[in-house]
């Protein structure tokens, strides 16, 4: 009888150990990388991205069952490539030395900022945007000069395809690698950060683990972003700027609105032009190609849920644009849907939706709808649409929030993060370089140091020093 031994296979914390080794270790011999080096990078990965476009937008057609190529263009390749032009146009800015102020004493030295890698940089992404929420961490982290593991979400298999290929062909697994495995391993590993983009749920058992290392972090979350419309602004362009923020991608936005607070007096007018230019925005209704599917059958099942718990508790559901009966011929589809009459006791009413589902409630001035924001956990985004007057700087003073207004997150120069319990933390920008940089405080000391002459022993020149500096 022959006795086969079985080679036994390295558990997922075991290889995350060994690829983090191996990165560090690359870290340690070569140093940070110039400003040429990185610039190349990051052209090289634009480069790639532009020329498998056809690929991505396949691969997330796949694995969301239906989701339109425009959407995917615009905010997947179009949000990175944009991101990668911003960084590469203001790299030598950002790395560039920053001179302080120097303290009276040694005002014959000098102080200076340099921003240093930090190392090694872990990237969890999510589903909803499984290409621009996957890298751009990962280009801000080689801008800043990092090496980065990536671990995408396993809702997307077909684009982590193409993504793993993308990365394989550009960078050795020592600079840059994607990984697949256990996510509570992943946030286990002692990296010198870790970017989290996800529910907030998840997010504090990413930070509970990290914590353990004393690993800092990012984190992107979500939360329930409310859309404020002010008094007499129910208009088309209004609208039409709600319809596009919450059904793009099916409404599986982090940043999409959750909710709207509409003045009490226009709701009807609101439905009326909600469900008026959802039917422009989709003449072909929910099973066009253009109006994207639930990423899959669990989610699907959450947001039904959501909409029977409201409607048990005597919400009104309304299904709005054309013929949305249709939604039920194509696998995990939902048609957009306004919810009213929303109470406390809901669930719709605390949980985010990920979904082209929107409660509205009434409100009566504009304290009253502020109240209503704050007495929520602080939410990733605020939309207000009404004029640049009282009520609006009310609005931006009163409430705080990751970010305010429509397509913030399109913004470069613009930092992006949460606040409280949507995330801590922002990248995009400077502020994205910054996070993923170590600010080294340099002072070169002077020929002539005054601090010397407080040295021991004391005497009364020291009291006469100490009495001119604390007066």
């Amino acid at each position: 009888m022959t006795i086969t031994e079985v080679t036994p296979q390295p558990t997922d914390a075991e290889r995350f150990g060994h690829i983090l080794a191996v990165q560090r270790a690359a870290y340690r011999r070569d140093g940070a990388p110039s400003l040429a080096a990185r610039r190349r990078d990051l052209s090289r990965f634009k480069a790639a991205l532009i020329a498998r476009r056809s690929a991505i937008e396949e691969a997330i057609n796949t694995d969301f069952g239906n989701r339109s190529r425009h959407e995917t263009a615009m905010m997947e390749l179009g949000g990175v490539v944009q991101g990668i032009d911003y960084l590469e146009h203001n790299l030598r800015r950002f790395m560039r030395p920053t001179g302080r102020h120097t303290a009276l004493h040694m005002r014959w030295g000098t102080n200076r900022i340099e921003y240093q890698p930090l190392g090694v940089v872990g990237v969890i992404s999510p589903w909803n945007y499984p290409v621009n929420l996957s890298l751009m961490p990962v280009v801000t982290a080689i801008a800043a000069g990092n090496r980065v593991m990536l671990k995408p979400s396993k809702f997307t298999p077909a684009t982590n395809t193409v993504l793993a290929s993308i990365l394989s062909e550009l960078f050795p697994p020592e600079q840059v690698t994607i990984v697949s495995g256990d996510g509570a391993a992943f946030s286990s590993l002692p990296f010198d950060h870790l970017v989290f983009t996800g529910s907030t749920e998840v997010g504090r058992a990413v930070m509970k683990a990290a914590s353990e290392n004393l690993v800092p972090v990012t984190l992107e979350l979500g939360g329930k972003s409310p859309t404020i419309v002010a008094k007499g602004h129910v208009r088309d362009r209004t609208v039409s700027d709600i319809v596009f923020g919450k059904l793009l991608s099916g409404g599986q936005t982090c940043i999409a609105p959750d909710y709207a607070l509409v003045h009490e007096s226009e709701i009807d007018a609101f439905i009326d032009s909600y469900d008026r230019l959802v039917k422009a925005a989709y003449p072909g209704g929910p099973t066009s190609k253009d109006y994207t599917s639930i990423i899959n059958d669990k989610q699907y099942a959450i947001l039904t849920d959501l909409i029977e718990d409201a409607r048990s508790r005597g919400a009104r559901i309304i299904e709005v644009g054309h013929r949305p009966g249709e939604a039920a011929h194509r696998p995990h589809t939902l048609a957009p849907t306004v919810v009213l009459g929303v109470t406390d006791e809901m669930r719709i009413a605390h949980e985010e939706i990920f979904g082209p589902i929107l409660p509205i409630f009434p409100y009566r001035d504009i304290d009253e709808a502020i109240d209503y924001v704050n007495a929520r956990p602080r939410p990733l985004a605020l939309y207000y649409f009404g004029s640049n007057d009282a009520d609006g700087r009310k609005v931006l003073d009163r409430t705080t929030s990751g970010n305010v207004t429509v397509m913030h997150v399109g913004q470069d120069d613009l930092p992006f993060g949460g606040v409280g319990a949507s995330g801590m933390g922002q990248y995009h920008g400077i502020e994205g370089f910054r996070t993923l940089s170590h600010p080294k405080g340099i002072y070169v000391q002077g020929r002539f140091n005054a601090v010397r002459l407080l040295y021991a022993p004391f005497n009364k020149r020291t009291d006469a020093l100490l009495n001119f500096f604390l007066r």
